[in-house]
């Protein structure tokens, strides 16, 4: 994998393909094999750019992972848009990765060309009981990503297994797993909230949920996304939390027609 040193740190990224720029945005935790199943097929058609974010995949670890933010992961993006300045691009984020994206889409609106936002984060009203759930996610006791994992991702597809299987593992580890308590500490404290900011989205947008994800519930936050982003078009699949890997080529299908419908960059 290339690598790119960045204000922020040394950040990882898998570059395929040809043609419009499209980038993978994954989750937190995860890296940018979670899009294995479909990277090949969208790398055909478009040049794809995954990245691994900081302390992730083969990124570095930040310097004091129990500080990183949801705000960390919008100047990661930032920086690596700008470094690598592949054009105007098609942004396919995953949860916090879509969270990351639909900020970009706010800040450079000139950087993205479309979103495809996969059961992403920012659009979850905070009541008492998502603030003790955020709570919970962000201290000693919060439930391990393998457990998790397998909460969230209801197809076991190849893919899901290779992603439960790092889940237990790697992303385990405990430098890791500040960082995704420091993100849910981020969201407790309501910092990551989007559905007033993301009616200033421009770019055509497409929102994918999944039916059975307990996280990002297709029916409040998947319908407050697509509220909240003007001329958007919500998708939802019979899945969990990753359509990209749970039902990919129905995912596939969706996100080529998107973007072939886009007008040009």
């Amino acid at each position: 994998m290339p690598e790119i040193h960045l204000p922020s740190g040394i950040v990882n990224y898998e570059d395929r393909g040809s043609g419009h720029p499209v980038v993978l945005l994954h989750a937190n935790p995860g890296d940018c094999r979670d899009f294995d199943a479909v990277a090949h097929d969208l790398a055909e058609h478009y040049r794809v750019i995954a990245l691994d974010w900081p302390g992730y995949g083969r990124s570095a670890i930040p310097p004091v992972p129990e500080e990183v933010n949801l705000a960390f992961f919008h100047s990661v993006l930032l920086e690596f848009l700008s470094a690598l300045d592949p054009g105007p691009a098609v942004l396919i984020g995953n949860s916090v990765g879509g969270w990351a994206a639909v900020r970009v889409a706010c800040t450079r609106p000139a950087a993205v060309r479309g979103l495809v936002l996969v059961s992403p984060g920012g659009f979850t009203t905070m009541t008492p009981f998502t603030q003790a759930f955020c709570a919970l996610q962000s201290g000693r006791l919060s439930i391990p990503p393998s457990w998790f994992a397998r909460l969230y991702l209801r197809k076991r597809t190849p893919a899901v297994e290779q992603m439960l299987m790092r889940a237990s593992t790697e992303q385990s580890d405990r430098s890791r797993r500040e960082i995704n308590r420091a993100v849910w500490r981020s969201f407790a404290k309501g910092e990551g909230d989007l559905q007033v900011s993301a009616s200033e989205v421009k770019a055509p947008t497409l929102v994918v949920v999944g039916r059975y994800d307990p996280v990002i519930p297709a029916s409040r936050d998947g319908m407050r996304a697509a509220r909240a982003i003007v001329g958007s078009r919500l998708v939802c699949l019979p899945c969990g939390h990753a359509a990209f890997a749970e039902l990919p080529e129905r995912f596939l299908t969706e996100t080529l027609g998107f973007i072939a419908s886009l007008p040009p960059a």
